[in-house]
């Protein structure tokens, strides 16, 4: 608990005070920003030039593997997943292997890839998820995904959305 009076700045901030600002004209490419300094009473103007890449859609599908599970707690997690997060696709399993099929907007593979790869870890106590490894991931772009599907070679038709056994 903080003692002190109604209205005073907490201690050690020197009267200084956070405020919002707005983005400005110069959000898009590069912009100034002015950073105080406790030794320095002049602001200091340091240019920073932001570059942003679009971001692009991507294909996922991350396979696991591991120990028997009953199938009802396999399905049970996976539907749990699905409802914590509705952009899963479809799911497959079986009770020592599942496969779950997403799109994932990221700015490149490397920022796809990694989302992926922590997505069945991060949920795995929330979902109750199989302790299962990671045994596959697989990351392409939309136009390739959309290549593949025409050319007859893609990924097997998923079933309807949602959780399925193979």
């Amino acid at each position: 608990m903080r003692r002190a009076r109604p209205g005073a700045p907490p201690r050690g901030t020197g009267g200084r005070a956070l405020t919002s600002v707005g983005a400005g004209a110069g959000f898009g490419g590069s912009r100034t920003t002015e950073r105080g300094d406790d030794r320095t009473t002049r602001p200091e103007q340091t240019a920073v030039r932001e570059e942003r890449t679009p971001s692009k859609l991507w294909h996922i599908t991350l396979s696991v593997s591991g120990a028997d599970t009953p199938l009802k707690e396999v399905r049970r997690g996976l539907e749990q997943l699905a409802h914590d997060h509705p952009f899963l696709l479809t799911s497959r399993y079986a009770n020592d292997h599942a496969e779950i099929r997403y799109w994932e907007e990221a700015r490149d593979l490397h920022d796809a890839a990694a989302v992926a790869l922590r997505l069945w870890g991060e949920h795995r106590s929330t979902a109750r998820l199989p302790p299962w490894e990671i045994v596959g991931l697989e990351v392409i772009d939309r136009e390739t995904y959309h290549q593949r599907v025409a050319e007859g070679y893609g990924p097997p038709p998923a079933a309807p959305v949602g959780v399925h056994p193979y």
